[in-house]
């Protein structure tokens, strides 16, 4: 998977942990994409275990529970290199 989609992915977690999507037109438009690919990049971070919803009345995709995601290698400084 290319760096950019990595990126868009953590600007939609971004988003939807904020619950600022809007409705999914809106939220295409926000990251330049189509609506079907937001419902991909939606697809994919269910698969991740994220529990998200959508909010009719507000128009907004949210996180039911707290958390977030971090798409970047972190070093584990407990394991000493050989």
């Amino acid at each position: 998977m290319a760096r950019h989609h990595f990126n868009r992915l953590e600007h939609l977690d971004y988003l939807i942990r904020l619950k600022a999507t809007g409705n999914p037109d809106s939220l295409a438009k926000k990251l330049h994409l189509s609506v079907r690919t937001i419902f991909g990049y939606i697809d994919i971070l269910k698969s991740l275990g994220a529990p998200i919803a959508y909010n009719k009345e507000k128009e907004t995709y949210y996180y039911t529970e707290s958390g977030s995601f971090y798409f970047k290698f972190k070093k584990d400084k407990s394991v000493t290199e050989n």
